[in-house]
């Protein structure tokens, strides 16, 4: 089964219909998502896996920001947060880096959604391979990921 096919099937069992949409190039990272949708870069989905106390979580952050590692640890509960290495990545999702979607993974992952998202009304997200992306409500997501919303971005000067 195609990487792709996946993800879409992931989708419609969690009763979500939409399209796949398949680039002719690179839709790898945010910035490359967002020209390619004709959208901005903070309604890409950033799927992120991390290590919380050694155990791979996934977090769902908006391609604008960058996560905050205390925050995460914070909302995760745990005390020690690293970032997975694409080996580990792999892995648990079944998908490489730069095509990593938020479901259709063959194992769950606690999700961590950055609150952020919320603020759209499509967001697009990786659909298994890093030419592939699919569009989605971020309430729909949530309920899809089961995941717990929380401030993840990572503050920088000049930011709130």
């Amino acid at each position: 089964m195609k990487p792709t096919d996946r993800v879409l099937a992931a989708l419609q069992s969690g009763g979500v219909a939409t399209d796949i949409l398949e680039f002719p190039h690179s839709t790898r990272t945010a910035a490359d998502a967002a020209a390619a949708v004709g959208t901005t870069v903070a309604q890409i989905v950033k799927s992120l896996v991390f290590l919380a106390d050694a155990q791979p979580v996934l977090v769902l952050a908006s391609g604008a920001n960058r996560v905050d590692a205390t925050k995460l640890a914070r909302a995760a509960g745990v005390r020690r947060i690293a970032k997975a290495n694409a080996d580990v990545v792999h892995e648990v999702t079944g998908f490489a880096i730069g095509g990593v979607p938020p479901v259709g993974h063959p194992r769950p992952l606690p999700v961590y959604i950055d609150r952020d998202l919320l603020g759209f009304e499509i967001v697009y997200a990786a659909a298994g391979t890093p030419t592939s992306v699919f569009s989605i409500a971020p309430a729909l997501l949530q309920r899809l990921t089961r995941g717990t919303v929380a401030d993840l971005r990572e503050e920088s000067e000049g930011q709130g």
